[in-house]
């Protein structure tokens, strides 16, 4: 799905920065906000740490976890009555896991051009 520009980890950064941003124009709680901020944040460095070095296939899967995380999170900090907040974890969640994942072909594929051949 994508190419060796890395476009996912562009976009990774931009998600992550206007999830860890998103509490400065929504209504949160405590948890809500200190929740998108740490999970915005994560997400943002882990396309970073894949924009310096592409060959840490590591980063791919931390941003599809940090991506589940930040789905799931309304329900485990009990957010969910926080509408904005809510449906920012769940969206910004589903994509950023979508894009982690269809980095994994892209980034399994340079590395198995990499290995030698017998």
């Amino acid at each position: 799905m994508f190419t060796n520009s890395r476009a996912q980890d562009f976009l990774a950064v931009v998600l992550g920065a206007f999830t860890a941003l998103s509490p400065l124009w929504l209504d949160t709680s405590d948890n809500a906000r200190w929740t998108l901020i740490v999970l915005g944040a994560l997400i943002a460095a882990t396309g970073l740490i894949q924009m310096a070095r592409d060959d840490l296939i590591v980063a791919d899967y931390a941003m599809g976890v940090f991506g589940v995380l930040l789905f799931i999170s309304p329900w485990v900090m009990d957010f969910t009555a926080f509408s904005g907040a809510s449906w920012t974890a769940w969206v910004v969640g589903v994509v950023t896991a979508v894009v982690a994942v269809a980095a994994l072909p892209a980034m399994n594929q340079r590395l198995h051009n990499m290995a030698p051949h017998h």
